[in-house]
């Protein structure tokens, strides 16, 4: 191994920190030119600029302590009115900003947990319904308190079913929740009649809009057709909604939504025995960064109606030319029906009745300096749609077309690299197996080496158990594979 760094003995000059600091993001991905599809919401060079300057102006300041830096506690309130007044929040509609769209789903959760040990003491293993395809910040939130998820469903459009839902319903449940869109496919799920249903039984419910929420009020207004989604539904107590995503604030910074202080209320965490004196705090951390509220408050007045009508509807028009590119593709389908930006493309057919290997693909694609999010059941790409992804369309759609002739001449590339990985991880019916191999990429990730793993070998090195397997058998496991499907009874990766 080689000897551990340690802090320099005397401090480097600031310029040659700044061009070590830059040499470091030769390998990331190219967001600024469009060709990474997630992770990054770039709104241009000017409003990136005055993002890092708001940002520096109160780069010390820290919102654990509203009474000490009021302008952070301003301005956090005037984003949750904002953003209450763009969801049609009701006139006493509260909310706090956190670090991300997961925190904001962990503290709507911990709310519904701890607003039912105040009204509902006898409910000792609470519970939460939602649909298969709600983002697995759900999952992590009920890991996290104890609690248990009730997994329905979606139907052939990959939109929640209601009548399942109502179902799954118990004495037990706390928290009913769907998305505006879902992540996966970027559908909108029946938000009404599910609200309607939360109603009935006077459980909360929870609307995640971490990827809509800045999005959909402006496709609407645009004049697209989009399922009613927010507190116009009666039945919606509380949302999420990221401002680093369609907001174009700086990351991390998201909030989160109630229709009134008796749901917000159960969100706080309040301490008066500590020897340190009587501690409170919104959210799930202790010290807030100043630096993303006032981006936040920054990104959303810079940009204003206007230019968020703006960004919206070069983005329609891309995901529209990216949708009608991907279905002309003989190949390749769309799924579901989008209701904003998200893209999700695979093959139309599986391997084993004529059909390209989407996984072999995904890495062509990779190798064309394109970054790509692999999905699962079924096996998609994930495009999320922005602005900025405009002039890249014809030459992501040219390099697609390529990929899919290529892997269509070459069947070998499925069992090798990426490809073998996440084809093998998608159809293995025990998911304790995954877990394991996925566990082992994480400790490479996160272990004592200062170098991240190559991303084209990680799976060869780290992916334990079921690149062994892949490698020892090839393409002759996939028969096995397919009995054990038979054998269990559901579909690998099931969530039901």
């Amino acid at each position: 191994m080689s000897e551990r760094i340690r802090i320099p003995d005397v401090g480097r000059a600031h310029d040659e920190i700044l061009r070590t600091m830059e040499g470091f993001r030769a390998g990331d991905a190219d967001w600024r030119d469009g060709r990474t599809w997630s992770l990054v919401y770039y709104a241009g060079p000017e409003h990136h600029e005055l993002l890092k300057q708001a940002s520096a102006l109160f780069f010390a300041e820290n919102a654990l302590n509203p009474m000490a830096f009021r302008s952070l506690k301003r301005m956090e309130a005037e984003v949750v009115q904002m953003s209450a007044s763009m969801l049609h929040g009701p006139e006493g509609c509260v909310g706090t900003l956190t670090t991300g769209g997961t925190e904001s789903v962990l503290m709507a959760v911990k709310a519904a947990r701890d607003r039912a040990r105040a009204k509902r003491p006898w409910v000792t293993r609470p519970e939460v319904v939602a649909p298969s395809t709600i983002h697995v910040a759900l999952d992590k939130a009920a890991h996290y308190f104890g609690m248990k998820v009730r997994y329905v469903d979606v139907g052939p459009d990959f939109r929640a079913d209601p009548r399942a839902m109502e179902r799954r319903i118990n004495r037990n449940t706390v928290l009913v929740c769907a998305s505006a869109p879902q992540y996966p496919h970027g559908v909108v799920d029946p938000i009404a009649e599910i609200g309607a249903i939360a109603e009935r039984h006077a459980i909360p419910f929870h609307v995640d809009a971490c990827v809509g929420g800045f999005l959909l009020p402006w496709v609407e207004k645009l004049g697209h057709p989009v399922p009613v989604f927010d507190f116009r539904v009666p039945g919606v107590t509380s949302m999420s909604a990221d401002l680093h995503k369609y907001g174009f604030a700086a990351k991390g910074a998201s909030l989160v939504l109630y229709r009134d202080m008796s749901y917000l209320r159960h969100q706080f965490f309040v301490s008066t025995d500590w020897s340190g004196g009587i501690y409170a705090s919104p959210s799930m951390t202790g010290t807030r960064a100043g630096g993303p509220i006032a981006a936040a408050w920054a990104s959303l007045v810079a940009m204003g109606e206007e230019g968020f009508l703006d960004h919206t509807r070069r983005a329609m028009d891309a995901a529209k030319r990216l949708q009608a590119g991907l279905r002309a593709i003989a190949e390749l389908t769309v799924f579901g029906e989008p209701d904003a930006t998200i893209v999700s493309w695979g093959a139309k057919r599986p391997v084993g009745e004529g059909g390209v290997n989407l996984f072999a693909i995904a890495d062509r694609l990779q190798s064309k300096g394109w970054s790509v999010d692999r999905q699962q059941n079924p096996p998609s790409i994930h495009c999320t749609v922005t602005s900025n992804h405009g002039p890249v369309i014809d030459d992501y759609l040219r390099d697609v077309r390529e990929a899919v002739g290529h892997v269509a001449l070459h069947p070998e590339l499925s069992a090798s690299g990426n490809a073998a990985m996440y084809g093998m991880m998608a159809k293995v019916p025990f998911r304790a197996l995954v877990k394991k191999s996925v566990l082992g990429v994480m400790e490479a990730l996160y272990g004592t080496s200062i170098e991240p793993p190559d991303p084209d070998k990680i799976g060869e090195a780290d992916a334990g158990p079921l690149m062994k397997v892949v490698n020892q058998y090839g393409g002759t496991i996939d028969a096995v594979l397919e009995k054990l499907q038979g054998f269990v009874g559901k579909k690998p990766g099931s969530r039901a």
